[in-house]
């Protein structure tokens, strides 16, 4: 099962008063295991970069001028992708971003449930509790003291740990820690091994069959092949 765990910044909070994308970071996983294959790409906004989001992201207008605008990496971001599940931390706003984006260059939009919202899913996993990406690192003992800044790439390898803290640790699915129930208990216990009905060819040759015996031969009468005969 192939993953992206993902993260944007942004020039604001909305779309529609004119906030643009100016960072994508995203990282591969494949049945939960990071493969080492990542998304980077800075981007222009084709706008200033407000005071508080360069405070937030460090990302002024003179360092975002000679990079690419949307229209340049949306094919490539999109195969990225692929159709693979999105996990993102508060799902709805990058989700929001990402089609406004695709969607003033009239491409298609990612459907809404091809995400997994890791804040949702911290929410319900500890009700009443920060769910913020930073305290869920305290909560898990992941190390985030380089993330000073918010960056995409950053961000989503961190959310990749959290991700799969979340869902039950680096290995969910190895499930040596779960019980069987009573009636799967007498259903191992009552399963026997049958003989086959016909017996299975023999996979040794006569030629085999005489060197071995000769081997034997030569090892004299008390040789551990001879016991027991």
């Amino acid at each position: 099962m192939r993953e992206i765990v993902l993260d944007t910044e942004t020039t604001g909070f909305d779309p529609e008063q004119g906030d643009r994308i100016v960072e994508i970071g995203a990282v591969e996983l494949w049945n939960h295991v990071a493969t080492g294959r990542t998304y980077h790409q800075y981007i222009n906004p084709e706008r200033s970069m407000p005071d508080e989001a360069f405070q937030v992201h460090g990302l002024g207008d003179d360092f975002l001028r000679d990079k690419p605008v949307f229209a340049q990496i949306a094919d490539d971001f999109v195969t990225f992708i692929g159709d693979a599940k999105m996990v993102i931390h508060n799902a709805a706003f990058d989700m929001k971003f990402i089609n406004a984006e695709l969607g003033w260059l009239k491409k298609p939009h990612f459907p809404w449930e091809q995400a997994v919202d890791t804040l949702a899913i911290a929410k319900k996993k500890f009700p009443g509790s920060p769910a913020s990406l930073d305290a869920l690192c305290r909560r898990f003992a992941i190390d985030n003291s380089s993330r000073t800044l918010h960056g995409a790439l950053l961000d989503s390898e961190i959310l990749a740990e959290v991700y799969l803290e979340l869902i039950g640790g680096k290995q969910p699915d190895f499930g040596l820690a779960q019980s069987t129930s009573r009636a799967d208990a007498a259903v191992d216990c009552a399963w026997r091994a049958y003989k086959r009905p016909e017996p299975l060819p023999p996979r040794i040759t006569e030629t085999e069959k005489a060197a071995h015996a000769a081997f034997v031969d030569a090892l004299g009468e008390n040789a551990l092949w001879r016991r027991g005969a």
